[in-house]
């Protein structure tokens, strides 16, 4: 369980948290259940999302769906196999991903076709997946909040030590649907926001905290504490975002970076 004063505020809601099984949507997960919330927490690693279910001291709200979040069949059966337990769906968060250096990501000069597909279907394709299967749910609980996680480097540019385009270009996407999505969906009661983080300390981001260089660029890149981000402080953006305190708020994209984004 969390060490964290939680106020309840998520009582009586009901999740769907993609990338429950570590780093960020973990902690997103863990928060949101210690906020009083029922999770269904998605990932493609089983072992991961039964660690997740082990540390959040309420096994019984947390759900684990074991699905390939690119896959379109197995995002709707996974999303109608959570709703089979849920009931009604208020709150999505969208935080899966991962980088694409594996898969040929880089500059655009330097990036392999199956990089761009690759990294673009890993990060783009499946939060539209998410949302497209999780949207009528939402809508026929009365209205909810999306909560769709973008990056940095989907707002500003990323020099040599960040230059991983198609990533970037994933990152800025999610931006463009999730703004649309807010408008068209706002009259029904349906609320879209972006967060976007700076660097944060999870497995994803292990190449820049073995950096030296990287590490040396924190008191610029990220002046408010020198430091990368914790995974809990992507996790407080998210339950006010998921809150009734966000209730007058959508189509935001909220930056958590450490400055990052104010030079």
């Amino acid at each position: 369980m969390l060490n964290i004063q939680c106020a309840m505020r998520l009582a009586g809601k009901t999740a769907l948290v993609t990338g429950a099984a570590s780093g960020i949507g973990r902690a997103v997960a863990l928060r949101f259940l210690a906020e009083g919330a029922q999770v269904a927490g998605f990932d493609i690693n089983a072992d991961g999302l039964n660690e997740t279910r082990a540390q959040s001291g309420a096994a019984d709200a947390f759900l684990p769906v074991v699905c390939d979040l690119t896959d379109p069949s197995q995002v709707d059966q996974g999303v109608s196999h959570a709703m089979a337990t849920l009931q009604r769906l208020t709150v999505v968060f969208n935080g899966a991903g991962a980088s694409g250096r594996r898969w040929g990501d880089g500059p655009v000069g330097a990036c392999t076709l199956e990089g761009w597909q690759r990294t673009l279907d890993v990060n783009l394709t499946s939060v539209f997946l998410m949302c497209r299967a999780a949207l009528p749910h939402v809508l026929a609980a009365g209205g909810g909040s999306i909560i769709n996680l973008s990056s940095v480097l989907g707002m500003v540019g990323g020099d040599a030590d960040f230059a991983t385009h198609a990533y970037a270009a994933a990152k800025a996407g999610i931006i463009g649907l999730s703004r649309a999505m807010a408008v068209y969906y706002a009259p029904h009661g349906v609320r879209v926001n972006v967060i976007a983080p700076g660097l944060i300390a999870t497995p994803m981001s292990r190449r820049a905290q073995e950096d030296e260089r990287i590490q040396q660029r924190l008191a610029h890149l990220q002046p408010l504490t020198g430091a990368m981000g914790a995974p809990d402080d992507v996790a407080g953006a998210a339950v006010y975002l998921a809150s009734d305190d966000a209730a007058f708020v959508t189509g935001v994209v909220l930056p958590v970076d450490g400055g990052w984004t104010a030079w």
